[in-house]
């Protein structure tokens, strides 16, 4: 699989990344966000976060950050907010420290978060169960394609478009 980044054009103040993943005979562009616009976003959504070290530094495991999280994954969390009406803690996000591949979360399509009822129900109860997933955890995957895998501790969320 290919994978080209480059600067795009600046939007407001923020500086965009575009990246082109896949073959010549598909492409899609990346918004990427800094740590401050995610977090304005989540915040202003109601979204809270936490992390073991009480950090955003990506470079350090213990933290929970969201540099250089992609804006369809933000966009993703925040419909998953309103769509199920339950509240949504992030413990893991584009930090160091998780596994690697095309869509992950250093590359900023996962974030992880904290189990509760009313997620959990939604999630289980709105989506379509497809299985275990290769590492024994099962899955379930929305109509847009994204998956919400239950690691036992925390939901491991792939969001490859911005619907949930």
């Amino acid at each position: 699989m290919l994978v080209r980044a480059g600067l795009g054009l600046a939007a407001s103040a923020a500086t965009v990344l575009f990246a082109t993943i896949g073959t010549a005979s598909a492409s899609v562009e990346v918004t990427k966000l800094t740590q401050a616009q995610a977090a304005s976003q989540l915040s202003a959504a109601g979204v809270t976060h936490s992390s073991s070290g009480n950090c955003t530094d990506r470079y350090n495991s213990t933290c929970t950050s969201y540099e250089q999280i992609n804006q369809s994954t933000v966009s993703g969390v925040i419909t998953l907010k309103r769509a199920g009406g339950c509240a949504i803690n992030i413990t893991g996000g584009t930090e160091t420290g998780h596994a690697s591949g095309t869509y992950s979360h250093w590359n900023g399509y996962k974030v992880d978060t904290a189990h509760n009822s009313c997620l959990d129900g939604y999630i289980k109860n709105t989506f379509t169960y497809i299985g275990l997933r290769g590492d024994g955890y099962p899955q379930w995957q929305a109509a847009s394609g994204n998956l919400y895998a239950d690691e036992g501790n925390h939901w491991d969320i792939t969001y490859y478009t911005c619907g949930c």
